[in-house]
C-alpha cells in the first residue's frame, strides 16, 4: 500500500482518477473515434472506481485503464449497429490537440483522422490491441492481460492492425508540407481552379462528407482525381462565396474550419502523402462540429 494512503479515501481515489484521466480518454477516443462516447466511457469508469474495493488495487492507473479499455470495446461493438443507420459517410469526431499533441498517450499514434477512419475497419479487439501497443507503448504481456488473451494472440492482433494500415495508407508528409499543400488546395477549391486541383490530388483520392443527412453533404464518397476535382469545381460557387476560413489544429494536423455568418459549417481535414492529397474529410455534422468548436482556444 502507498505510504499515507487511506484505502477508503475518496480524496485519494479522486486524485488517482484525475491523474489517469487523460490516458483513459486517449485510449477510449482512439478505439471509438468519438469524443462524446469516449467521455461517456471515462465517466462510467469513474463510477466503477468509486464502487471498487480500492484497498485491493495495487496500481490504480493500470486498473482504471483496464476498466476503461474494456468498456470502450463494449461500446465499439454496439456502435457498429448504430452506424449502419448513419446517413452518408461516417468520419471520426475531430478533437483539438493544440494543448495535448499526444492526447494522453506516449506517442501521437492512432490519432490522425485518416488513421482513426481506417482503424474502424478492424474489429474492436484488433483496434484496441493496435492502439495500446502503438500509441501507449504497452508491452504485449500487458495488452494480453487487458484483452484477456494470450501474448502470442496479442502480437497477432497488433500485426494485423499494422498490415491493414500499411496496405491502406501511404506514408504521410511532414506537418509543414501538409500545411503548404492544404493551403494550395484551399485556394484552388475556393476559386474552382481545375488544373491546380488536379495537380494536388492523388490519382486515387477519396472525398468524404460526414453530414448525417444534412443538406449539402454528399451521401456517398467521391472517388478518383477526375471525379473529385470536377465535384469541387461544381461545388465552389455554392459553398465558398460566403464562407470564412480559420486555420486550426485537429488530431495533430493543420485543418480548416469553414464558417458562414459566424456559424461553423465544416471542418476540412486531409490525408496527404508524397503522391498528393489522398483523402479529403469534411466533417459537417453539427453534432460533431459543435463540441470541437467549443474546445478551441482563442
Amino acid at each position: 500500500m502507498r505510504a499515507g494512503a487511506q484505502p477508503g479515501s475518496l480524496d485519494r481515489a479522486t486524485k488517482d482518477f484525475l491523474s489517469a484521466r487523460p490516458q483513459l480518454f486517449g485510449v477510449a477516443y482512439r478505439i471509438l473515434g468519438s469524443a462524446v462516447e469516449a467521455e461517456d466511457v471515462v465517466q462510467e469508469t469513474w463510477v466503477r472506481w468509486q464502487n471498487t474495493d480500492r484497498a485491493q488495487v495495487r496500481e490504480p492507473a493500470a486498473f482504471l485503464t483496464t476498466v476503461a479499455t474494456r468498456l470502450a470495446i463494449n461500446v465499439a461493438q454496439s456502435a457498429r449497429a448504430r452506424r449502419e443507420s448513419y446517413v452518408g459517410p461516417w468520419l471520426p469526431e475531430p478533437v483539438d490537440t493544440a494543448q495535448d499533441p499526444q492526447l494522453g498517450a506516449e506517442r501521437a499514434e492512432a490519432l490522425e483522422m485518416a488513421v482513426l477512419l481506417l482503424l474502424q475497419k478492424l474489429n474492436p479487439v484488433e483496434r484496441t490491441a493496435y492502439v495500446l501497443r502503438e500509441a501507449f507503448d504497452y508491452p504485449y504481456r500487458r495488452v494480453a492481460e487487458i484483452l484477456e488473451t494470450t501474448e502470442a494472440n496479442a502480437r497477432q492482433l497488433v500485426s494485423r492492425g499494422r498490415r491493414h494500415l500499411a496496405a491502406e495508407r501511404k506514408e504521410p508528409v511532414t506537418p509543414e508540407a501538409h500545411r503548404r499543400l492544404l493551403e494550395v488546395f484551399l485556394s484552388a477549391a475556393r476559386t474552382g481552379d481545375l488544373l491546380v486541383l488536379e495537380g494536388v490530388l492523388a490519382a486515387d483520392v477519396v472525398s468524404y462528407s460526414d453530414g448525417n443527412g444534412i443538406r449539402g453533404a454528399s451521401r456517398i464518397p467521391v472517388v478518383g482525381r477526375p471525379h473529385v476535382s470536377r465535384y469541387l469545381v461544381a461545388f465552389a460557387p455554392r459553398f465558398w462565396p460566403r464562407a470564412e476560413t480559420r486555420w486550426v489544429e485537429a488530431n495533430g494536423r493543420s485543418a480548416v474550419l469553414v464558417s458562414s455568418g459566424e456559424q461553423p459549417v465544416a471542418l476540412l481535414t486531409a490525408d496527404i502523402s508524397a503522391d498528393g492529397i489522398g483523402r479529403l474529410m469534411w466533417v459537417m455534422n453539427p453534432a460533431k462540429l459543435a463540441p470541437y468548436v467549443a474546445s478551441l482556444s482563442d
